[in-house]
This record gives structure tokens, sequence and C-alpha cells, in this order.
């Protein structure tokens, strides 16, 4: 299409030069311009893409869109802006068709159990005769069609993109994870959403944010100015989780009616009845609907939350009950999420992308529940990312598991050995703690070494082992029928970042060999 097209609905920009040219892609990393393109120049966290106007120019730009014009190119059309994140959402949007603007569109926020809660939301939309693509952590889909996930939600140019592809293949509705780096950095302006979901805040990302309160802000963009009604979307519902303190605040700010679920208080859409076993949660909804009963092979109390989270947004979508509840019963798994690792061993064995504090409580509170022998939790903490978290999560590794093994996750270029002591002190805490209170045995977390651990273990304590791959083998060889065995913090993940380089590894595949290793 032609810039001057584009331009027309940029009402608060400044132009120079030849409007009539056309474009014909976008980009806003200068290695990716080609002839034709109208180039984005952003300030990133790392560059300044105003820098490599001159590369872009070279590549075979056709426009370019500044904030700063003293780095105006010469030659070429430009358009100053005031925010050219925002500009490029709705630039990427428009230049795509706007797939969102007639379809169904559910976004997810929340520190925990987004994934999990997409795929929910795509069963319960296809029980309602509304086939969904998925956008998330583990890739963008629908059908038989899938897109790589460079991040959990791309730049705008990626995401509209994809999102116009899974329209042409057949999507009728859309369900997203939105993550609180995509918020801040407007990587969904341009998204025209029906329904925003709230499902939790607790520490990650504090490396990018820096406090708690900037990630809260962050996220509270989906509902304060994404969800405000518009010409083209007028109906629009915040979907609220009051069972965490920051769900009244999010309620608080939202720009659109708000819908809220919990366990606990009196929620729009809450359960009662509840049973949970090791074959799954039974419960009856409440809802403004009215009430529903279900079955799901899902396991704990987190995933209640994430089972509520969808009908809640079934609801707001003024989708049948029958639809909510075939829907969350159809729903069985999702990769890396509680997945299990058949063997003849009779070791329950579980890969979880847990890679906080928060997410590895839950699912060590659901193994607790289900557990009638030991548990064993191998994990580590990514590098280069927030390590305030690090000794938090070693503290409720080892106190929640009767042997954890902490090990490398992505050390990325951090020093994997430095990594692993700070994961250790919240686990040396406890039995600092338990000294001063007086333990008879000076402390029941003990530490092991590798070779201790070769005949097995007896009492409660941890091992630290830098290799995952030793880790894993480690955890199988020492595990006995009716143990559970927890792999935590990748997941779905089928590699390991070491220095810059990129590895094949996934736990599910290295737990498999391993309980072959182990024999009959």
């Amino acid at each position: 299409m032609k810039l001057s097209e584009l331009r027309a609905i940029l009402p608060e920009s400044e132009t120079h030069g030849d409007t009539a040219v056309s474009i014909e892609n976008l980009a806003c990393d200068s290695r990716a311009v080609q002839p034709g393109t109208l180039y984005f120049a952003l300030r990133g966290v790392q560059a300044d893409g105003h820098r490599y106007i001159e590369q872009a120019v070279t590549n075979g730009a056709a426009a370019v869109v500044l904030e700063d014009v003293q780095y105006a190119p010469s030659g070429i059309p430009w358009i100053a802006v005031a925010d050219g994140r925002a500009t490029m959402g709705r630039i990427a949007a428009y230049f795509n068709n706007d797939p969102t603007a007639q379809l169904p569109l559910v976004g997810i926020t929340g520190t925990n159990g987004k994934t999990t809660t997409t795929y929910l939301i795509e069963a319960i939309l296809a029980a309602a005769g509304q086939p969904a693509a998925v956008l998330g952590t583990i890739c963008y889909r629908f059908g038989t069609t899938t897109i790589q996930a460079s991040h959990t939600t791309p730049e705008s140019i990626e995401l509209q993109r994809a999102l116009r592809l899974l329209k042409d293949e057949g999507a009728r509705a859309f369900v997203m994870e939105v993550s609180s780096h995509a918020l801040e950095q407007k990587r969904a302006d341009g998204c025209h959403f029906d329904v925003g979901i709230f499902s939790n805040l607790t520490r990650d990302h504090l490396d990018y944010h820096g406090t708690m309160e900037q990630y809260l802000d962050a996220k509270c963009r989906l509902f304060s100015e994404l969800l405000r009604p518009t010409a083209i979307k007028q109906r629009r519902r915040a979907v609220i989780n009051l069972d965490d303190p920051y769900g009244e605040v999010i309620a608080g700010r939202a720009a659109c009616p708000v819908i809220t679920f919990g366990i606990n208080g009196h929620c729009n859409v809450r359960p009662i009845n509840v049973s949970s076993t090791d074959a799954g949660i039974s419960a009856t909804l409440i809802t403004p609907a009215g009430e529903l009963h279900f079955s799901s092979k899902l396991l704990g109390r987190f995933n209640l939350a994430n089972i509520l989270a969808a009908a809640a947004a079934g609801i707001a979508l003024e989708l049948p009950l029958q639809a909510i509840k075939h829907g969350i019963e159809q729903h069985t798994t999702v990769p890396g999420r509680m997945e299990r690792v058949e063997n003849r061993h009779g070791v329950i064995c579980l890969v979880d992308y847990a890679h906080t504090g928060d997410a590895l409580e839950n699912v060590l509170a659901t193994i607790k529940e289900i557990a009638t022998a030991r548990i064993i939790t191998v994990f580590g903490c990514g590098g280069d990312r927030d390590n305030g978290k690090r000794p938090i999560m070693g503290k409720i590794a080892a106190a929640m598991s009767d042997l954890a093994i902490v090990t490398s996750d992505n050390p990325r270029t951090e020093d994997p050995l430095v990594i692993l002591e700070q994961v250790k002190a919240g686990i040396t805490a406890i039995h600092t703690a338990l000294q001063r209170e007086g333990s008879s045995d000076g402390g029941v977390i003990r530490e092991y070494s590798a070779d201790e651990l070769t005949d097995g273990f007896s009492d409660k304590g941890f091992v630290v082992m830098e290799n995952r791959w030793d880790a894993i083998r480690c955890a199988i060889h020492l595990a006995r029928p009716g143990d559970i065995v927890l792999l935590a913090g990748k997941g779905h993940e089928d590699y390991q970042i070491i220095g810059t380089a990129k590895y094949h590894f996934d736990d599910r595949e290295e737990a498999a060999a391993a309980f072959l290793e182990k024999g009959a």
C-alpha cells in the first residue's frame, strides 16, 4: 500500500517527503530491511534504532518512522511521531488488514498459569463452534499451522503478521498470552481485545521492571488502556483473579466492566463441592449464567484457578455453559505443564515449566497432596535474569521435597556456579533457622555430595550438581516405586542456553532415556 494510506491513520504526526511511495514490508530491525520496507526507528533496551537509519536506507528502506528528527534521513520520506512503538502497532495491524477487528480476542497476563489457561479457553471456544488460534510461550498455532515463538508476545510487526496468517488459515477467534515486557513495550498495541484476564502477580522479571510496582503497572496496561471500549469493539470485559492480592488493584483500574473469579470469597465465578485427587479435579462452578459441574484431569489448586479463569472468560464472551463444561473436560494436558514421563518403574515423573518461587510452590503443594512416598525435585534458575528469586526457589524446593537437586537451567552468560551458590543460600538459611530453634539433629536439611547418593538417601536434604544431564539421571536413579520426581524450570523448552549458544536439551527426553538406562 502507499505511505499516504498509512499516514492517514496517524493524525498526530509530521511528514516529510513523497508519501506516494509504495510500502511492501515493515521492519524495526535494519538488518531485515529490504527494498520497499517502512523502517521503524525504535529506542530499545540495548540499542537505539535511530542510529541504524542510515543502514536501513542503504538496505533499501522506502520510508522511515522516527521520534527524533535530528536523525531524519535525506532522499526518502519520513514520518515523525511521539511514540514509535504505539505507532508501529497501529500501522502493523492496518497493514495486515486488522485481523482482530472482527474476531474475538482473549488476552491473558500474569506471572503464572497463562499457557494452561489459553489451552483451556481454546477448548471452550472449539466446543462453542469458534475454532481459535493460540499464541503464547510454546508457539503460535492453529490447526496444522505452527509458527515458532520468538517471544511469548512478539514485536507488533511479527504479531500482526502471525494473526493475519492464522486468520487466513481459518481461525475464528484468538487466544494469546500477553507478557509484561510486551505491554510495557506496546507490542500488543493494535490488537482489539474483547476479554483481558489477570491470573496472578508474583516476583519475576524484576531484572527488567526493577520493582513490583513497575511490574504491576506494566500488567495494568492491558486493563486500563487496551480494554478501553472503542468504536470497533464497544463491549469489552476484564476477568480478574481476586484470590491474588493485586486483583483488587487491577480491577479498580479497569476501563471496562469486570468479572471476578476466585477459589475464596464471593466472586462472580467460584467453585463449590471441590474434590482434588491424583485423578484430577471435580467441582461445581457458580457463575452469573448459572451453575455447571465439571470433572477435569488437571491436578491441583493452581489448575483449579486456571479452570476458573477460563470459565470466567467463557462467561465474558457469553458462550453457552455446556460449551464451557465440555471444553474444561476435554482438555487434558499442556506440553511441559505437569507433563508425565511414562516409565515401567512405578515412578511418577512430572516435567513442569515452574521457574518462579510461586509457581514452584504451587506445583510442589499439588504434588504433596497426592504423594504417597518421597518427592525428588530437580530445578535451577536462569542466568541473566532476576537473581533475587534464586534463594526463594532454593528455600521452597528444599522445604517441600525429600531431596532437592539444585542444577543449571539456562545459565546464559553468568557463571553457573555463582547461580547455584545463590540458590543454595536459600536452603542453608532453613538449616540455620532450624539450628537456632534447637532442632535435636542440628537441622534437618542435609547437604549431600554426589558420591554420597550412590546408594540412595535416607535424610531430607539437597545436593548441588551443575550438569543438568547428571542431575536428571541422579534423580531417576534414586527414585523408587511410588516416588514422585519433579523436573522443574524448563518444561516445554527443548534447549539449554550456555553462554550465548543454544544446545538441544529436553527434560522429557532426558528423563525417558534415564528410565531406560535404569533397566528393568
